[in-house]
């Protein structure tokens, strides 16, 4: 997918082009092993939090839970407030992810197999009930987890960052100008996107 994709990028946009010869390959790959609820519950956990942080409140709620590689949706809803919360998720992160645990539950965040068949936008519909989930949580869920080749996150501060870099916006674009401009990576936007990401990293 990535060599395909990342041809068609050096064809489609001329400065896009100058960063992915200077990066070099794509080795985006989706987490096959990772369930919807186990992406979104680590997304949750990340929101406005640095990697490093994140990580560490993320291994504490882990370890609550012995026995478990990654805790179950009945040991979520079962664990007490207090406990989550003294790992170091705040209020309103708890609460997310004890609606994410319910709503796996519920059907309502199925099994990957179960999303293959729907389309981007009716997985983003279905997910942003879910308490705490917005567009760009199922966004990052869509690329990183299902794989999914054609996602552009435009309200992503790293892209949009990205974005200015590359074409030379000294202010950050507004999400509409990216989407636009973004037409001509189609098929590939998700390609598109990491390579602005990866374009912040570049001197």
């Amino acid at each position: 997918m990535n060599e395909a994709a990342v041809q068609h990028l050096l064809r489609a946009d001329k400065r896009l082009a100058r960063i992915i010869k200077k990066v070099g390959d794509c080795p985006l790959q989706p987490r096959l092993r990772v369930s919807p609820y186990e992406a979104l519950v680590r997304s949750v956990a990340y929101q406005q939090l640095n990697g490093t942080a994140a990580e560490t409140i993320l291994r504490r709620v882990i370890a609550l839970f012995q026995g478990e590689r990654f805790p179950k949706p009945a040991s979520v809803i079962a664990a007490s407030e207090q406990s989550l919360r003294s790992a170091g998720l705040s209020r309103a992160k708890t609460a997310a992810i004890k609606d994410i645990a319910a709503k796996t539950i519920e059907g309502i965040v199925p099994p990957r197999r179960s999303l293959a068949n729907l389309t981007d936008a009716e997985i983003i519909e279905r997910l942003t009930v879910v308490r705490g989930v917005g567009p760009w949580t199922v966004e990052m869920l869509l690329m990183f987890t299902l794989g999914r080749p054609d996602v552009l996150p435009a309200t992503d501060y790293g892209v949009r960052s990205g974005f200015a870099k590359v074409y030379g916006h000294s202010e950050l674009p507004h999400p509409r100008l990216i989407l636009e401009h973004g037409e001509r990576w189609r098929p590939h936007r998700t390609v598109a996107s990491w390579y602005l990401w990866r374009a912040l990293e570049l001197e």
